[in-house]
């Protein structure tokens, strides 16, 4: 960079961090170039769209270093240099004082791969403790590590085992790892590694985003990365049942002229706020548009509290509602969520300035606590689809991946294909993105845009990629066809498998009957009897081939009192197969398939347990 580029003061790099870590909501490290506007108007830069491009076109690409259409914080700042260079420095100061409560790490005021400095939230941290605190207060194997004191550093030290994780996973989404798997006592270096690795890849398996997180990160303690773990975990538990599928009251936030199905496309922060305005609307107060600036004074949450806690129950109080100061104001309506069990998340004051995560969080565990829903508009519930284990499964694959945005729904989120994109990226397809038309969309020819992307879409998948995609058009994707866009997915998340063991096998080509003879080989030299014809064999529904295989990849990784072998059930074929899934994402290998896919014998989810396990054992080997 030239002599005369401006400097980044200290002041501006910590605007620029917070700014780059809003829009990177799964804690990647990057941000696309289509997010690019987003950023700006994050870092107090609101832009117009053709100012955005003209950036793209010559300042981005000088910035993005490994040109993948994507930047890191580095290069970020790089760029805020070269903009404040051509004279909009004057409006790159935010207007108002830096925020309170976040604490610095490193200490550097240079920008390196070695140096660069780290921040993370006082508040996030107190949040997330209490909540840690109440949830397993009564879980026999943390109590050596809780309760953890909120004002120090005891968060970060009391993770480093790994048992904490894993049982925030299974809060979140029950049943995720066997108990089983767990290390409790008697732990070692090696163990605690194997519990870490089990907490990370089921972490994986549920669509937290870890791509930049090792062992060693969380035994190290390093609070931005435990909290941003920590916060995908805690929302992936808190968003589990907002959704109509699974919570049929949801129907009564239908509004005139909606369907249905616009109602299931919109996101858990969506209807969270759909929900809260619900409940305003009864109440005859006026409407909110975030959980930021328009809850700040509580006046909402005073309504909402009263809207939805139990009629002759319980009384909320509104002798606070007039108090002139903020916090103080708060902090009575906090008194009054006490009533019903709801004062997590946030503090007098994170509601007085409007912390949008953790008021995110508290409005969700109100919902979770007392919807106050009760007409479905008519709707027959029964004839909701759910998602599917197959679509959760892919849609976690997405997640974790760090696409962005964050998959909700499968097929909707999918229309305009600009995450199918991001996945042939990470696949190795090769993507021009100067011909991808990138959100935000035009009002007028949106439609058309969208249809372009998933046209070059099913282009690549049948020229770059050389998916099978026999009937498939842009417009079948467009319009969110569940079955054609299944197919592409499917052939997606396999090829990104495959591509892990053409890597270890050194370019050789991996194809289904490769795996399936190396199981047996491998199988044969353990001198184990169990073996498999394909991803069809009926002798998988017991999970011995698979348990067999982790053993003879890992020795005495499978506790064989723990298996049952003969005369199963098919409650000892599930938990063979729940047993069998956590001790593999135990010894490091990256599972999305769930124990009923073992159990049923589905041949794609079967693939992808044999071929991250073959991973695993030629990487062993290496």
């Amino acid at each position: 960079m030239a002599n005369n580029t401006i400097t980044i003061t200290r002041e501006e790099l910590e605007e620029l961090r917070e700014a780059f870590q809003k829009v990177d909501i799964d804690n990647s490290g990057f941000v696309n170039d289509y997010e690019l506007q987003q950023l700006f108007k994050e870092a107090n830069l609101p832009l117009p769209g053709y100012r955005v491009r003209e950036i793209i076109e010559k300042i981005f690409t000088a910035a993005d270093r490994n040109k993948d259409g994507k930047i890191d914080f580095e290069e970020f700042v790089g760029l805020a240099q070269e903009l404040k260079s051509k004279e909009v420095s004057r409006t790159f100061r935010r207007s108002i004082t830096r925020k309170q409560g976040i604490t610095a790490l490193g200490g550097t005021s240079s920008i390196s791969s070695q140096g660069t400095q780290h921040s993370y939230s006082d508040e996030e941290k107190v949040a997330f403790v209490n909540w840690l605190n109440k949830v397993l207060k009564d879980d026999p194997d943390c109590q050596h590590l809780l309760p953890m004191n909120p004002s120090n550093n005891s968060l970060f030290t009391s993770l480093r085992d790994g048992i904490l994780l894993c049982k925030m996973i299974n809060l979140s989404q029950p049943d995720t790892i066997d108990e089983r798997a767990i290390n409790k006592t008697k732990l070692t270096p090696f163990t605690i590694s194997e519990n870490i690795n089990l907490a990370l890849n089921s972490a994986s398996a549920i669509g937290c985003t870890v791509v930049n997180i090792g062992a060693h990160d969380l035994q190290e303690g390093k609070p931005h990365l435990v909290l941003g773990l920590l916060w995908q975990i805690i929302k992936a538990g808190l968003f589990a049942d907002i959704e109509i599928s699974k919570n049929e009251a949801l129907i009564a936030l239908l509004k005139d002229g909606e369907t249905l199905e616009d109602l299931m496309k919109l996101s858990p922060e969506e209807l969270l706020l759909r929900w809260v305005n619900y409940h305003l609307t009864n109440a005859q107060w006026s409407n909110i548009n975030n959980f930021s600036s328009d809850i700040k004074d509580s006046k909402a949450y005073f309504h909402l509290l009263r809207e939805i806690a139990p009629k002759n129950e319980v009384d909320i109080d509104f002798a606070g509602f007039n108090e002139p100061n903020d916090i103080k104001r708060a902090n009575y309506m906090l008194n009054q969520a006490d009533k019903l069990g709801c004062r997590q998340f946030v503090t007098p004051s994170d509601v007085a300035s409007g912390n949008p995560k953790l008021n995110l969080a508290f409005v969700a565990n109100l919902f979770n606590m007392y919807p106050a829903l009760h007409s479905t508009n008519g709707y027959d519930f029964n004839a909701i689809e759910g998602e599917t284990n197959e679509e959760r499964t892919f849609r976690n694959w997405m997640n974790s991946l760090g696409v962005n945005p964050y998959v909700n729904h499968l097929y909707s989120d999918l229309t305009d294909a600009v995450i199918i994109f991001q996945l042939y990226d990470r696949s190795r397809v090769t993507v021009s993105w100067d011909r991808v038309n990138k959100p935000p969309y035009p009002p007028l020819g949106a439609h058309m845009r969208k249809l372009e992307n998933c046209n070059y879409a099913v282009e690549l998948g049948r020229n770059k990629a050389r998916f099978s995609l026999v009937g498939i058009c842009g417009h079948n994707l467009y319009e969110g066809n569940h079955t054609l866009t299944l197919a592409l997915v499917w052939q997606l998340m396999r090829r990104y498998t495959l591509n892990v063991l053409c890597d270890l096998g050194e370019g050789e080509k991996i194809d289904d009957r490769t795996i399936i003879n190396w199981v047996n080989e491998t199988l044969k030299g353990a001198n184990k009897n169990t073996f498999i014809t394909s991803f069809r064999d009926k002798s998988i529904s017991t999970s011995l081939p698979v348990l067999d295989l982790i053993d003879a990849i890992a020795p005495k990784a499978v506790n064989a009192e723990m298996v049952k072998r003969d005369n199963l059930s098919d409650g000892d074929k599930m938990k063979n197969a729940k047993y069998a899934i956590s001790i593999a994402r135990k010894i490091g290998a990256r599972i999305y398939a769930l124990p009923d896919d073992l159990v049923e014998v589905k041949p794609k989810m079967v693939m992808t347990v044999f071929a991250c396990l073959m991973g695993k054992g030629l990487n062993k080997l290496k």
